[in-house]
């Protein structure tokens, strides 16, 4: 297995929307999986012209077997009204806008990185990434690249009941595998992927390691004990030798 690591730097302020929010739109300070899948599956679209994007999306689900990020820098969330145009035309009393709340963040950069299956695709999403323009969340949050994106391996490790393990990134909140030892962090619901399984798209509950002071989010690290015998995926040669919890749909099978 393969990891491709880069970091990005959204516009000066982004919003990548929760899901269930939309009068009041509410943003997450990271990009969950489904975000990182969508992006790189855009990339590759915008890189080759030559299929439907949804056969580009097929393509990301079916290599990536997990995908997230993390804070490289603070991150500030702010609230703001916005003006939704509900139509161009009226009578009396010429109403043709909503008031709409909206969350918007700004953070310099974040790391984002997805680990596949193969390595067979990963020099043209690598290309893919530097070379095309790339948004998340939304049409308006652009992204920049800061980095030249880079390969790591990542290997499996069978981690037993009672040993602990160390991440700073997003990671299936299930306290039946696991107790916090240290740390915190944020509690959201997040797609694990993009496309439904068949009538079914569920939100799952992931923690972001996150500590929040005075209302500034920095990345945090999390101390896990593990109850059950549970696969970890991990980078060897990484200096960091980050580690990331499978997702949920694997972890119920672990």
């Amino acid at each position: 297995m393969k990891a491709l690591v880069f970091d990005i730097r959204l516009s000066s302020l982004y919003s990548i929307r929760i899901p269930f929010t939309w009068q009041s739109a509410l943003t997450y300070p990271l990009l969950p999986p489904s975000s990182v899948i969508g992006m790189l599956a855009n990339a590759m679209q915008r890189l080759k012209n030559d299929k439907h994007p949804l056969e580009y999306l097929d393509m990301m689900e079916d290599e990536i077997l997990w995908a997230g990020s993390k804070l490289l820098t603070c991150c500030i969330i702010k609230s703001y009204t916005t003006s939704a145009i509900v139509k161009w035309e009226d009578v009396q009393p010429w109403k043709f806008t909503n008031a709409l709340g909206r969350q918007y963040a700004f953070s310099k950069e974040i790391q984002t990185i997805a680990i596949f299956k193969n390595d067979s695709l990963l020099d043209e999403i690598r290309d893919a990434v530097k070379r095309t323009p790339l948004t998340c969340g939304d049409s308006e949050s652009s992204i920049s690249v800061n980095n030249d994106p880079q390969i790591f391996d990542v290997e499996t490790r069978q981690m037993r009941e009672g040993e602990e393990i160390e991440t700073q990134f997003p990671f299936p909140f299930d306290t039946g595998f696991y107790d916090i030892a240290k740390g915190s962090g944020k509690i959201f619901l997040v797609h694990e992927r993009c496309k439904k399984s068949g009538r079914n798209f569920p939100l799952e509950m992931y923690m972001f390691p996150l500590r929040e002071t005075e209302g500034v989010l920095s990345g945090e690290k999390i101390l896990l004990k593990l109850k059950k015998q549970i696969p970890v995926y991990f980078t060897p040669h990484n200096e960091e030798k980050d580690v990331f919890i499978p997702q949920k749909y694997l972890l119920k099978n672990a």
